[in-house]
């Protein structure tokens, strides 16, 4: 029991990493819950949004006092996300739930091959 504390408290610190540093450390999280944990997609979906808040929370409070953040600039894409975000919670309820696995993994295949194939911007 306890080896297994010690392992989530490394697996937490090194997705709370990933996440300070913008990776998106929710999709590993999703990953890690249901393939190694192997958790239901809906209870690994409830833990990963309570995981994040605070994660989220940090990250922004220190990009935001280092300047990184322009909230004028940023509020309708939160005002946006935040109404997405209540309306597909909503709906969620009543998709099957290996279709949302599917769109998920879906997803992560369209971001892991646009993150291979990146290539920075040539400055103007």
């Amino acid at each position: 029991m306890l080896n297994n504390v010690y392992f989530m408290v490394l697996a937490g610190s090194v997705l709370g990493f990933l996440s300070g540093i913008g990776v998106g450390g929710g999709s590993l999280l999703m990953l890690w819950l249901t393939l190694v944990l192997g958790l239901e997609h809906t209870p690994a979906r409830n833990i990963n949004l309570l995981f994040f808040i605070p994660s989220a929370l940090i990250a922004s409070l220190f990009r935001w006092k280092d300047g990184g953040l322009n909230i004028k600039k940023i509020l309708p894409a939160i005002f946006a996300g935040s109404i997405c975000a209540a309306v597909f919670s909503w709906l969620g309820k009543y998709l099957d739930t290996n279709i949302i696995r599917k769109l998920f993994g879906f997803l992560l295949l369209v971001t892991g091959v646009k993150e291979l194939c990146y290539r920075p911007r040539k400055p103007k």
